[in-house]
């Protein structure tokens, strides 16, 4: 009972906002919150590619702290956002203890609890994941249903068109010029 009491407390929590200002109902914010490991190259070309769409990216470790932990200050950052884009990039090796033979890549832990709260705080159809060289890269498991864009190297030509459209079923105005 009292596990069930945390629970039902931790989810008022979450839609309350804790008293974070948040936009209007129904308007759609033109910040976008993106979630990356360390592959900079293509955060660059993310970046390039959603301020070129009149999009405004904001990246955690560009934001003023205030003092904040990290997952206060996403919390906070959160909420001016109506969408994430997570780069989900092989820049981790993992595997079963005493498994080395099942090594595969996988995107850095902060990625994965960076998008497992903005889940929590977006929903699933407010996120989309471009996850590099998807045939050797492993998945979160326990995330079903999320939209996942595969690329190579080039975001612009493979992932370009795809996340607009994920984007437009949100309410962004994506001009196909500048695609």
């Amino acid at each position: 009972m009292f596990k069930a009491d945390r629970k039902q407390k931790s989810k008022r929590f979450l839609a309350s906002g804790a008293g974070v200002a948040r936009p209007a109902r129904g308007a759609i914010s033109n910040k976008i919150f993106v979630v990356y490991g360390h592959d900079t190259g293509a955060r660059s070309q993310l970046e390039a590619m959603l301020r070129r769409w009149g999009l405004d990216p904001l990246f955690l470790d560009q934001l003023a702290s205030e003092g904040q932990t990290i997952i206060e200050k996403l919390e906070n950052y959160a909420y001016s956002v109506n969408y994430a884009v997570v780069l989900a990039t092989p820049d981790d090796e993992g595997h079963r203890a005493n498994r080395p033979d099942e090594k595969t890549f996988r995107a850095r832990q902060n990625v994965v609890l960076e998008l497992g709260m903005l889940l929590a705080k977006l929903g699933r159809s407010k996120i989309a994941v471009l996850i590099k060289n998807p045939s050797t890269m492993e998945r979160p498991s326990d995330i079903q249903g999320l939209v996942y864009i595969p690329f190579t190297d080039n975001l612009d030509k493979e992932v370009g068109v795809a996340l607009a459209k994920e984007m437009a079923k949100q309410g962004f105005n994506i001009d196909i010029g500048k695609l």
